[in-house]
């Protein structure tokens, strides 16, 4: 079977300073699907400042409060996971991991062994960085990061990026009526590797910026990214389970 990452971010899963428990209920169901088709899928999730938001909903802004919110939310959003893949008969679990991991090869084969038995039981792993614990995740948005770190060292050969951005623009979208989706991407610029992080809601940390670091990441040691919309899931379903490349943009290996 082919193991893929799946990394949904913040703006995906929340609307309204909650969680949007009809998106994630669209995400499960996708997985499900790829389970049953030829994948073995690893599910790297934001949004569990976002769920301790909704049980206390305190400031945001303050690095301190984030982590705590980050340790109410955690198992409120495993559960909410818990209870939708119950619905196709799958079981999930969380792993939380901090960047220090990636950095000794011990923990990265300790790592790798729990991720790979999990699979082998047919078990999805969901794997968020250490919010409570990792300052620099808060501040900087590295589950993008992570969620590359994961596909390469878990042996995965692609990472699907599912975000509020469909593809990658030529130029800013947002900006220029005439910006054009990029369908395939074989080497990215310097000067686009250190643009400015543009978050794009209350509870985001990132922006196109650290997917396109972590394309570029994948794509030096020969992996694969697809980065597509996570509010419609037509794009994604369609080059997993069809094969077809309708939308999105997929990064590939340089040439």
């Amino acid at each position: 079977m082919q193991r893929i990452v799946i990394k949904v971010g913040s703006h995906v899963l929340t609307e309204n300073s909650a969680v949007a428990k009809i998106r994630m209920l669209a995400l499960v169901q996708l997985i499900a699907e790829l389970k049953e088709d030829k994948y073995e899928v690893i599910l790297v999730s934001s949004g569990a400042v976002a769920a301790g938001f909704t049980q206390l909903p305190i400031d945001r802004n303050s690095v301190a409060n984030r982590q705590a919110l980050a340790a109410i939310g955690q198992p409120l959003l495993l559960k909410m996971y818990q209870e939708k893949f119950a619905k196709f008969d799958l079981l999930c679990s969380q792993v939380l991991l901090s960047a220090d991991v990636f950095e000794s090869d011990k923990h990265v084969v300790h790592a790798k062994v729990a991720i790979d038995t999990l699979l082998e039981n047919n078990v999805v792993p969901i794997i968020n960085e250490n919010d409570t614990v990792s300052i620099e995740e808060l501040v900087f948005g590295d589950n993008d990061r992570l969620s590359a770190h994961v596909a390469y060292h878990f042996d995965a050969e692609l990472l699907v990026i599912l975000s509020d951005i469909d593809a990658f623009y030529d130029k800013d979208p947002h900006k220029y009526k005439d910006a054009k989706q990029r369908a395939v991407v074989t080497a990215i610029s310097d000067e686009e590797l250190n643009e400015e992080h543009t978050p794009n809601n209350e509870f985001a940390t990132g922006g196109i910026v650290t997917k396109l670091q972590s394309a570029d990441f994948l794509m030096k040691h020969g992996r694969a990214m697809f980065l597509a919309s996570g509010f419609d899931l037509s794009d994604a379903r369609s080059f997993l389970l069809n094969g077809k490349h309708a939308g999105g943009t997929l990064f590939t290996q340089y040439q």
